[in-house]
């Protein structure tokens, strides 16, 4: 408890100049692999603290890492700083209030997530300077988490090939470890080429890739009555063609994300929408090019990490709010949909308790949710290094993800008091794994068991690059 209570001390010494940080990443929103400004302000923040900083990790310029420390275990702390596109939002107003100018936001919260993961680790550093103990630990800079998984080719490329154990926190509604509990996913860009003729004069001399993409759209509409429950895919066009429909379409792309609950589910039901591609360029005779974009492996759990994070959740218990985050609680929860309260509620297996709109008790481990599930590419990092993460209270109960109203909240008491929280948890669990090797041993040992007959396979090929364009369209 003394160790707990002492790095704990170090987070709140440090946490003004991270809170800070946090706000100034949220100023200025940036999409997938284009964080050029936050990344700027993270290393500069990491060269202050003391860290030793590799930079275009995995040939991503905005990929970084930050280390402390010489010897002993690698303890990694995962941090990210990507907004969303068309979500931009005056903080602290509670009204559909987009800023002027501006058309992104940090709508999950990744303003906060890099920041307390940075909090976390200097404080952890601060804890090894004054007990004199040995450790390495690592900040990971990790951009492009809102679909052009940054972290996969940042692990395709060994940057974690040395680290012993992993650990991360995503804003949320409640205090929970998070349950491995995501689906794997793989994004393919499919352009088909046909041949361009006057609509009307000569159809019958032109080949439609237009009509390619609608035949696949509708072929795979009927494989979803023919593919595990739990499989998602969806689309967006991303060239319809050109706008003269008098013109047959010479040229059409389309973008799927296919997901399934596991890896080796993910690559037979990606194998089946590309031949379903395959097919629709055969009944137009246009031809078919499938790219891969990007992809993210499913989350693996990690029990005795798991187990050593809830129990400093439990010592450590929620954040403290006071009257004025629950009236800027409530005023969110007044621009909410029927049912997305209990809806929030449901998704970590709660009792729904409408008095209080903020976060009071702690979500039991291993909780029960029936509510569905996206995907994160902190799962690859959990197939190559042990891994374990919290959930931390920043915004109203019932707030949806990507959505304005998360965004108003970023810059608030709330959102300050959970990151701080979640640095806390975060910090006394890499200590933890610092002051005991056989709970580093275990882990080691759990993760092993995981893999043993199912071993890491990258969701997509050696040769595709990070789509350093993807957020430009």
């Amino acid at each position: 408890m003394q160790n707990t209570e002492e790095i704990w001390r170090h987070v709140d010494a440090r946490a003004a100049e991270f809170t800070a940080l946090a706000d100034r990443v949220w100023e200025m929103p940036e999409l997938n692999f284009q964080e050029t400004g936050s990344a700027a302000e993270h290393t500069a923040m990491l060269r202050e603290q003391g860290f030793r900083i590799s930079e275009n990790i995995a040939g991503i310029p905005t990929a970084i890492i930050g280390e402390w420390g010489d010897d002993g275990p690698v303890i990694a702390i995962l941090g990210e700083f990507d907004a969303l596109p068309g979500l931009s939002q005056q903080a602290g107003v509670a009204t559909l209030s987009p800023r002027p100018g501006e058309a992104a936001g940090h709508a999950c919260g990744h303003n906060l997530l890099g920041a307390a993961a940075m909090l976390a680790a200097t404080a952890v550093k601060d804890y090894l300077t004054a007990n004199g103990l040995k450790g390495r630990v690592r900040y990971y800079g990790c951009p492009a988490e809102e679909g052009g998984a940054g972290k996969l080719f940042m692990v395709r490329d060994g940057a974690f090939k040395d680290v012993d154990i992993a650990l991360s926190w995503h804003p949320a509604p409640f205090c929970a470890v998070n349950n491995a509990n995501s689906l794997a996913m793989v994004t393919i860009d499919f352009t088909f080429h046909g041949r361009a003729s006057h609509a009307a004069a000569a159809p019958h001399l032109g080949r439609s890739a237009l009509d390619a993409v609608e035949l696949m759209n509708v072929a795979v509409n009927y494989l979803r009555e023919h593919m595990p429950s739990d499989a998602r895919i969806h689309y967006a066009l991303l060239d319809g063609g050109g706008v003269a429909p008098n013109v047959v379409q010479a040229r059409a792309k389309t973008r799927y994300i296919v997901r399934a609950r596991e890896l080796a589910d993910l690559h037979p039901l990606a194998a089946r929408v590309r031949k379903i591609a395959e097919g629709a360029a055969l009944m137009t005779e246009t031809r078919m090019q499938a790219q891969p974009v990007s992809g993210m492996s499913n989350l693996l759990a990690n029990t005795p990490l798991e187990q050593a994070m809830h129990g400093n959740l439990l010592r450590l218990g929620v954040p403290q709010w006071d009257d004025a985050d629950r009236a800027f609680a409530r005023e969110i929860q007044a621009s909410l949909r029927p049912g997305d309260v209990e809806a929030a509620y449901r998704r970590f297996g709660m009792k729904p308790n409408l008095d209080d709109p903020l976060c009071t008790d702690i979500v039991p481990l291993h909780y029960d949710s029936n509510e569905g599930v996206g995907s994160t590419d902190v799962g690859d990092v959990s197939w190559v290094v042990p891994t374990a993460q919290i959930r931390g209270a920043t915004y109203a109960i019932g707030t949806p993800g990507h959505s304005w109203q998360l965004t108003a909240q970023g810059k608030s008491g709330i959102a300050h008091k959970g990151m701080i929280h979640a640095a806390k948890i975060m910090a006394a669990t890499a200590i933890d794994t610092l002051r005991n090797p056989g709970l580093i041993a275990q882990a080691k040992a759990d993760h092993a068991a995981r893999i043993a007959s199912q071993p890491y396979v990258c969701p997509i090929p050696d040769d595709v690059p990070p789509p350093l364009a993807m957020a430009l369209g």
